[in-house]
Parts: C-alpha cells; structure tokens; sequence
C-alpha cells in the first residue's frame, strides 16, 4: 500500500516537472526571440541611420518596443542585452567618429605632399613650412603656428595648473582638517563645471585690455593670458585626481614613517608624494589634455591669425592655436581649406590619444605599485 502511494506521488512530480520543464523552456525561447528582435532592430536602425534613410525610424521603433516588451517579461536578460549593445554603440560610434575625421583629413595631406629622398611623405610640407594662406596661390595649409600656438598655450596651462593643484591636493589629502576638506573639495569641483565661454569671456573683457595696458602691446591675445586662464580651468581635473591618488597611500606607510621620528612635512615629501607619484603625474596629464583641447577660451582671447608670432618665444603675443583655427574658420571653410581643418583635429586626436593612454599607463602602474605587486 506505502508502495503504491509512493509511486503514485512520483508519477506525480514527474509530470509536474515535464511540464514546468515545458515551461522553462518556452519562456526561454520567448525570451531569446525577443533579444533577436531587438538585436535586428537596433542593427537595421544604425544601417538605416548611416545611410540617411527616413525609414530609420521604423526599426528603431521596433527596438523600443521589444526592449519594453522584454523589461516588463524578461527583465534579467534584457537588461544584459541593452548594456551589451550600449558598450558595443559607444564603441562603433567612436570608431566611426575616427574614421570620419582621418578620411576627411586624406586630400590635404595628399595635397601637401612632399619627397624625401625620394620617398612621398603625405602631409610633410604641413609640418616643415611656416605659412598658411588660403586665399593667393600658392595655397599652402601649415600647421606649424597654430601647433606653435598650442604649445605655448598648453605649456604655460601646465605651469600654471600642475604646482597649483598638486599643492592644493596635498593640503586637501594631508593637511586640512576634515571639516574644511568636505567644503574645499565640492567648491574646486563645480570650478570643472563652468562652461569655458565663461572663462574665455573674463579672459578677453579683463585680463586682455588690463594686458594691453601694462605692457603696451597692440591689439588683445596674449599666448602669456591665455595659458593662464586655460590653467585654471585645468585646475579642478589636476586637484581632484591628484587628491585621490594621495589620499589612496596606505595609512600604515604613513605611520611607519611617523613612528620614526619625522616630521608631517618629512612624511609627506618622503613617503607620500613618492608613493602617489604615478597618480599625481597621471593628473597632471589630464590637466595637459585639457589645456590642449580647450576651444573657446582660446577662440576669444586670440587674435586667430594662422602665423608664428616674432620672436617665437614671445608669450605676449597670440594668434591661433589648433582648436581655435577650427573655431573660426568651420563655418566659411570648403574644399581643401575644410580639410585642412579635419587635419587640425587628426592632430589633436592624435596628441590627446596619446597623453590619455599614458595617464591610463601611469595610473595602472600606480595601482601595481600600491598593491604590492611586481
């Protein structure tokens, strides 16, 4: 009789999982035709944007609605689905972005060809001539002043921004008491957002004429004026990743150091700043980066004349930088001059790319160092 009941009760639970089996998996498979859906969608959409079709919208309206579909069904996956094709679209976007400005970049370099022991260097007579001139043949597009400009720029940004913030992060991380930190710190950081129109404004309506004035110079730009503003605009990125890498030393090499016999300051000079070296450099970095892509501070305060100031040293004079030459000239700009102009930005994606990766390498390091690893 136990026997029968027990069987009985198997039977039982084996057709109650053959059929939540059954279940499982048409849900499964609801729920992977519903990703598909929205993969299609989301990849017809991105062609139809590409190629400028006004049907763009229909498989993008597909999307949204499988997407709510799916959220309200099949959350877990959906939300794995739209992440995934978030990263993969800002990717694609940026690449394409890349491609974009190379491509467009291609006639000027070709047109400003040159031969080096009888080899064509695309692009070379852009880095080795001094004149641009748009206008009377020959037309020449040089990048030599307004890359000229640039340096003197991010140059004087970075003399003004790394010792400034670099001190400003170690009093925030070692010295103020925590009261004030909590109250310094947020203050620096909106200083990052306001807009740089706001800058380049006080630049241009108080520090040029007051520059004019004291030093007797004609007309407003000053290469000398114009780092100084972009240097505090890169002010806030250099505190506040400075402030972090100090503040990430371990508390017990501090106190090591302290049980010692040292003084803060010794502790600080000694232990602290080498420690967090990599950070302090990485941050310094970015503050570079930014000084080197700063639009329209420049924009305003400089005259935008594409030529090197006489002598080259002169800080206070200004004509173009890279970022300001696109600025002035985007709106009359066709032809060749249009591509010179993509050129311009080929140059600065090129030298940010750069500083980036290596404040990324810096940083890593930095994080090695601190953890004990080789």
């Amino acid at each position: 009789m136990i026997g029968t009941r027990m069987l009985a009760a198997r039977n039982a639970l084996t057709r109650r999982w053959r059929r939540l089996s059954g279940f499982v998996s048409d849900q499964e498979s609801a729920a992977v035709a519903t990703v598909g859906v929205m993969t299609v969608a989301l990849v017809s959409a991105l062609v139809g944007f590409l190629l400028v079709s006004p049907l763009t919208v229909v498989p993008f309206a597909v999307f949204i609605v499988a997407a709510g579909y799916g959220w309200l069904s099949y959350q877990g996956l959906t939300a794995r689905m739209l992440t995934l094709s978030m990263t993969v679209s800002t990717i694609l976007i940026l690449l394409l972005i890349t491609l974009f400005i190379f491509v467009e970049a291609i006639p000027v370099f070709v047109y400003e060809s040159a031969t080096v022991f009888g080899v064509t260097v695309p692009g070379l007579r852009m880095f080795i001539q001094p004149n641009w001139d748009a206008v009377s043949p020959p037309i020449r597009y040089s990048m030599v002043p307004m890359i000229h400009g640039t340096v003197m720029v991010t140059t004087i940004a970075t003399a003004v921004a790394a010792p400034l913030g670099v001190s400003a992060a170690l009093f925030l991380s070692e010295i103020a008491p925590s009261t004030v930190r909590e109250i310094v710190k947020p203050g620096v950081e909106i200083l990052a957002g306001i807009p740089s129109i706001v800058y380049g404004f006080i630049g241009f309506t108080i520090l040029g004429p007051w520059a004019a004035d004291q030093f007797r110079t004609t007309g407003q730009g000053s290469y000398l004026f114009v780092g100084i503003i972009v240097g505090l605009m890169a002010l806030p990125t250099v505190v506040s990743v400075a402030e972090d890498a100090l503040s990430s030393v371990p508390e017990s090499m501090k106190s090591g150091s302290l049980a010692m016999g040292t003084t803060d300051w010794q502790t600080m000079t000694s232990i602290t700043i080498p420690a967090a070296f990599s950070g302090v450099s990485a941050a310094v970095l970015l503050g570079v980066g930014r000084a080197i892509g700063e639009t329209m501070a420049a924009t305003v305060m400089l005259r935008g004349v594409p030529q090197l100031t006489k002598p080259l040293y002169n800080a206070f004079y200004g004509q173009a930088t890279l970022t300001s030459l696109i600025a002035n000239n985007y709106g009359e700009a066709d032809g060749l001059q249009m591509d010179a102009l993509f050129a311009a930005g080929v140059i600065l994606f090129i030298t940010v790319l750069v500083i980036s990766i290596g404040s990324q390498y810096i940083e890593w390091r930095m994080r090695r160092k601190l953890g004990g690893e080789n």
